[in-house]
């Protein structure tokens, strides 16, 4: 199912959309949810926050996807399952690759037409796909899992 789902992010990538909207969509999809929102409620969280040098895009949709399927729909609720899943999520991506931010896994700024140049000139977008493919295993492994909260 991983697996699946982490070609499937791929498959969506290069078909044009980006990062957080990949996984968030792979994701919904391996999970059987289908709404219009998605991936509109993700495309902000690409390119490091809209190439602000914020967190991987997507790492964020990983994180929008366990949200999805284990946040809470009430203000009483518990947040504690979402938040144990969320953080393992976060610290297998830095330890696995050294950070979280877009910024530091490129080595450049999005932001900027130099950075642009040298991600199109060196085509990145290799390392964002697999970036891609990784947080959706995260994220379909941590479902997986029995609840931690």
């Amino acid at each position: 199912m991983k697996d699946q789902a982490a070609k499937r992010s791929r498959e969506l990538f290069n078909s044009g959309f980006w990062c957080a909207e990949s996984v968030l969509l792979a994701v919904s999809e391996e999970k059987g949810i289908k709404s219009e929102l998605i991936p509109k409620i993700a495309t902000g969280f690409c390119s490091g926050m809209a190439r602000t040098s914020g967190q991987c895009g997507a790492l964020s949709g990983a994180i929008m996807s366990v949200s999805l399927m284990t946040g809470r729909s009430s203000a009483g609720a518990s947040i504690d399952t979402t938040y144990a899943k969320v953080r393992k999520i976060r610290r297998m991506f830095e330890e696995k690759y050294g950070a979280t931010g877009c910024t530091e896994l490129l080595g450049l700024d999005l932001d900027t037409e130099d950075g642009q140049r040298i991600f199109h000139e060196n085509n990145l977008v290799e390392k964002c796909l697999g970036y891609t493919e990784e947080a959706t295993r995260m994220a379909i492994a941590r479902l997986e899992e029995v609840d931690e909260g």
